[in-house]
Order: C-alpha cells, then structure tokens, then sequence
C-alpha cells in the first residue's frame, strides 16, 4: 500500500483461509442488507437511515480490512474502525440500547488497549509490523519476557471483542436491544472475524511453535473454550427474552470455535472443526437472529412465553429458526453436528477424552433450551391465540422471508457439504497456507 514495499509499508494480502473468511462476511451482510430494508424501517427513525447505512457499510469494511491486513497496526486501525461502527450501530435503537452501547464502548475500549499494548511490545523486540516479516524475527525471541506478555495482552484483548467468556458482559445487553439487523449481523460476522484474528495471530505471527513451547498452554486455552461451551449454555436455559438467549448461546458457539483452536497444535481436526465452525454458525446464528427480528416486527414478541401458536401465524419465520436450532443442536445433517464431529475427532485424536464429554453435554444443554422454543410455537396452543388479533405472516416483507429461508436452506447444505471430500482441498490449501504439515481425510 503506499508504493511501500513490505515489511516497510503495509501488506494486504489474500489467502485461501481469509478469501473464505471474505465470503462468509459478504455473503451475511448481503443478506442482511435485503433483510433490513423493511426491518429497519420498523425499528428506528426515519432520520437515521442514511446513517445508519452509512455505518453498516463502515462496520463491513472494517471487518473486511481487518481479514486481509498483513499488518498488526493496520489490525488495530480497523479492528476500531469496525468497533466504533459497531457502537453507533447498537445505540442507533435509542432506549435501553444507549447503555448497552456504553458498556460494550467501555469494554471495547479496554481490548483494543491490551492487543495495542501487544503490538507495541512485539514491535519493541523485533522494530517490525509485518506479520509475515514478525513471523520469521520471533522463533529466536519466544523466551523474552516483551514476547510472551505480547501473546497475553493478545488473547485478553481478542477474547474480550469476541466475547470469549468470562469477558463477555458487553455482549448479552448490545445484542438483545440493538435493532434486530445489526444483531444479526454482528452475531454472524464480527465475532468470526475476532476469532479468525486470533487464529492469524496464533498460526502467522508466533506459530504453533510458540504454542508448543510452554507446555499445557493449548489446554489451558481448551479448558476456557469447554467453561464458556458451559457456562453459556446452562445461562442461556435461564432466559425468556429471546435474543437474549441467542445471545448466550453465541457465547457457548464461540466456545467451540475457541475449542477448535485450543486442540489444533494437537490434531488438525480441530482446526479443520474451528474453520467449519465459523461458516456453520455464522449461518446458524444468523438465520435464528433475523427470524427473532421477523417475531418482533410483526407481532412485538421477545418473551418465549408469548410464542404459543406462533408456528401457524409466522410459518416461515418459525420454520427457519426450528431448521436452525435443531442443526445448531447437533441434529444430522445439520450444520452443527458437523462442527461437533470434527471436534470430537480431535479430542480423541490428542487424548483430550473430557472434551468429548463436555461436547455432548453441551448438546444436551443446547436440546433444552431451544426445544422449549420450538415446544411453545407448535406443541402449546393457548385460547387467545386465534382472538388476539394478530396478523397472518402474508404481511411479512418478502425481503424479510427470503433471506431467512436461504440461511436456513444452507444451515442443512452447509451441513451436508462438511461430511463429504469438496471442502478436502480448501482445507490442504489451509494447512498449507498456514505453515502446518499433515492432512486430513474423511
């Protein structure tokens, strides 16, 4: 960039794991633009309109450039740049959402400083910015005491933009009252790029070398991935207001992501399940969020409670979500029980049996809470359903309808195409990109 040649100026660069990361941003936020058009419409004043598309374009930007730098301080530039769009964008709602908007400010804030921190630290023992160039100064490097301390201030400031719990209190509040659009989106693409950094990070900057090299670190970042697959679950079985429960849920699929992460350095499984999982719940999360926006604009429904016989007046909606919750429970040929498969493999694969354990039991946990949403919206039917004056979903926008039904189309296609050889290639090609040995078969 600039006419500089790297690593003097800044790299952007394009591999076969961020062009998949590019496709799975783009395609989401293309179908939630369609989606917003009569959704927003519905949710906020019609004076912020313009800027409200003008700061969904900047978040999507942000989050694109946040994929394809090669540059860690062009990493932070855009990783705020996103952040900032993200703020305006759940505060845009006005209400509740002003506060929500204030925490996850304050917390972001606090992230973007440890991964700062991080960056000033590796640049203090190395004099360089570029990934690629960092990648080959650091192996001599992994005892200083500025490398490791880069790696914490890392992790903490990644995991606090990607919710990673227990620093995850931002996230419940800005997701429930943002407008049902930007809830969608920044549950199916912000928090995938959050991790997808900390994967770039991990593989391109110190290597699973570096991981490696203190032992039981991989664990320890399992152990954290299995408590928040956990803790968010058994939180979110608490909940009544819908989003609400998709916000904890997002939780405990970030756990998994994380997991993926964790067990890497032991079994490519696990980065071939983390990869899976972004896709998967990126489409998952996103066909639950946008059919959660359907719910309220046209009926004013948050609490579950309220949902008895909502599977006959928003057929569609209610279809989408059902197909969604039961392939993120983990229902073949659902897209998440591909993810936990693959997970499961690389648990056993590097002897991590109590993970296994813990994938069931989480779902387990994911059946409880999302069938007791699907049992109110076909199975319970309540007198005042057919006298409340509620209306048929013919009057749903059918740019509303459409994008929830192609997600939760690809919910089982993605599915599907997870257990058979076509992603075999994009994965070698993964591998290889990242510098690991050894390959995978189905």
């Amino acid at each position: 960039m600039g006419g500089w040649r790297p690593p003097w100026g800044i790299e952007y660069v394009v591999d076969s794991l961020n062009a998949f990361i590019l496709i799975v941003i783009l395609f989401l936020s293309l179908l939630v633009s369609i989606y917003s058009k009569r959704n927003v419409e519905h949710e906020i004043e019609e004076k912020k309109l313009v800027t409200f598309y003008t700061l969904f374009q900047l978040l999507i930007t942000g989050l694109c450039g946040i994929t394809v730098t090669g540059d860690l301080f062009n990493m932070y530039v855009l990783l705020e740049v996103c952040s900032l769009a993200a703020y305006a964008l759940i505060a845009v709602a006005g209400g509740r959402a002003l506060k929500a908007s204030y925490n996850y400010l304050i917390m972001g804030s606090l992230g973007a400083c440890f991964y700062l921190i991080g960056v000033g630290f590796l640049y203090s023992v190395t004099g360089t910015l570029n990934m690629g160039d960092m990648k080959l100064l650091l192996p001599p490097l992994y005892a200083n005491r500025a490398v490791q301390a880069a790696f914490v201030f890392f992790i903490v400031g990644i995991s606090i933009k990607a919710y990673v719990f227990p620093l995850h209190t931002w996230q419940p509040d800005a997701y429930t009252y943002a407008p049902s659009s930007v809830s969608a989106l920044i549950a199916s693409t912000m928090s995938k790029v959050m991790i997808y950094a900390l994967i770039r990070l991990i593989y391109s900057v110190f290597t699973l070398d570096f991981i490696l090299s203190y032992v039981g670190l991989d664990i320890v970042i399992c152990w954290v991935a299995a408590t928040a697959i956990i803790a968010g679950s058994i939180i979110a079985i608490t909940q009544r207001n819908l989003k609400r429960m998709l916000a904890y849920s997002s939780i405990a699929q970030i756990g998994y992501i994380l997991l993926g992460v964790g067990l890497s350095p032991l079994s490519v499984w696990g980065l071939f399940g983390a990869v899976a999982h972004i896709l998967n719940h990126a489409i998952m999360k996103g066909c639950m969020f946008l059919a959660a926006g359907a719910f309220i604009h046209k009926a004013g429904l948050w609490d579950i409670r309220d949902f008895e016989g909502l599977g006959k007046k928003m057929p569609y909606a209610s279809a989408a979500f059902t197909i969604a919750a039961i392939s993120m429970i983990g229902i073949p040929p659902g897209a998440g029980f591909a993810s936990k498969l693959f997970l499961i493999l690389a648990s056993l694969e590097a002897s991590q049996y109590p993970f296994v354990a813990i994938l069931l039991l989480s779902t387990l946990l994911n059946l409880v809470y999302f069938w007791r949403v699907i049992d109110r919206m076909y199975f319970v039917r309540h007198e005042e359903v057919e006298t409340d004056g509620g209306e048929k979903e013919g009057g749903l926008p059918l740019s509303m309808i459409v994008p929830m039904l192609i997600l939760a189309a690809l919910c089982i296609i993605a599915g599907i195409f997870w257990l058979t050889e076509l992603p075999l290639p994009l994965f070698y090609r993964i591998l290889s990109d990242l510098g690991v040995s050894g390959g995978v078969t189905l």
